[in-house]
């Protein structure tokens, strides 16, 4: 009878904690889904006065340093050079690389159209899966999908039909160069030798990010643009809510579920941001949305459904 109490005891433990880990699952998803999304509308208001690398690099060295204080606060894990190491790598790749692309391409781009290109990240993940050693030959279902992403890419910023004109060239390329970068900082970040805390470590590569930001800020002469006079509320509140909303949260979840469920189920979120970075474009900030931007965000999202087939993707591993 002991022994059948025991059992019971031990199935409703492990029932409760699959039961928390789906929670955090849920929740981290619907972070990454919507909370991201909205983020580029922020960025787009917070660069209308800030410098884009300098809005950066305060943003994530801010949230990191918060972050970090409170996920050191009671921990007894040491925290060595390697650590550091590979944070200001991965915060270099994903920060500077990835959002630094972003932010400077926002400058030029749209927020929508910005999201629709950022959503080109999966196609990245199945390159490098398929060039990295031990890594897997593409599908003709994936090699389909990431065709049908660059024609929704291609029909969006080309200059036929009164498309593209109005996109800047310059902000594409940094857009891709980005995507690629973000795309490699994400595979790295799985195979680093990181602190077991995932909120020290996400906090930890969010300074180095950050840092590496705010140098590159100073060099390219970024950082003196500064006009104290442009502060406003719409800048404070934008500013708030990305460090606050978009890294601190968004930020630690996006590198919690790397590690948890994957990079290709991690990735879905770019089904969500661009619809909703779109809608948001078009309803706060005034960005046209006409049939085309309409037309390629169905087509890209499509090709990031086809490559990532997240009904496999979410029959494996639910727990």
């Amino acid at each position: 009878m002991e022994t059948l109490n025991s059992l019971i005891f031990v199935r409703k433990q492990t029932e409760n904690s699959i039961k928390t880990q789906t929670a955090k699952i849920v929740s981290a998803f619907a972070a990454l889904y919507l909370i991201w999304g909205s983020t580029y509308m922020a960025i787009k208001f917070a660069i209308a006065t800030l410098p884009p690398f300098l809005m950066a690099a305060s943003r994530f060295t801010t949230a990191g340093c918060i972050l970090y204080y409170f996920s050191r606060k009671n921990s007894s894990e040491k925290i060595v050079f390697r650590h550091w190491k590979s944070a200001f790598i991965t915060g270099g790749l994903l920060l500077l690389g990835g959002n630094g692309g972003v932010v400077y391409a926002q400058q030029f781009v749209p927020s929508g159209v910005t999201a629709l290109l950022i959503s080109a990240v999966p196609i990245w993940f199945v390159i490098l899966n398929w060039i990295l050693p031990e890594g897997e030959k593409p599908t003709l279902r994936t090699i389909l999908g990431v065709l049908v992403g660059f024609l929704g890419m291609y029909y969006l910023i080309s200059p036929f039909e009164g498309g593209g004109e109005n996109i800047s060239l310059a902000g594409v390329g940094a857009l891709m160069l980005a995507t690629f970068l973000w795309a490699v900082g994400s595979v790295y970040s799985r195979k680093i030798d990181a602190p077991e805390s995932k909120f020290t470590a996400a906090a930890m590569q969010m300074i180095g990010g950050g840092v590496l930001l705010l140098l590159f800020s100073v060099i390219t002469g970024d950082a003196f643009k500064f006009n104290p006079d442009g502060i406003s509320a719409k800048l404070v509140g934008a500013f708030v809510y990305l460090f606050l909303f978009g890294s601190m949260i968004s930020y630690t979840a996006y590198i919690w579920l790397l590690d948890t469920v994957g990079s290709a189920k991690t990735a879905t979120y770019a089904y969500v941001n661009p619809i909703v970075a779109v809608f948001l474009g078009w309803l706060f900030a005034g960005e046209e949305l006409n049939s085309r931007i309409i037309t390629a965000t169905v087509i890209i999202i499509s090709s990031v459904v086809i490559i990532s087939n997240p009904l496999r993707l979410f029959r494996k591993n639910r727990s």
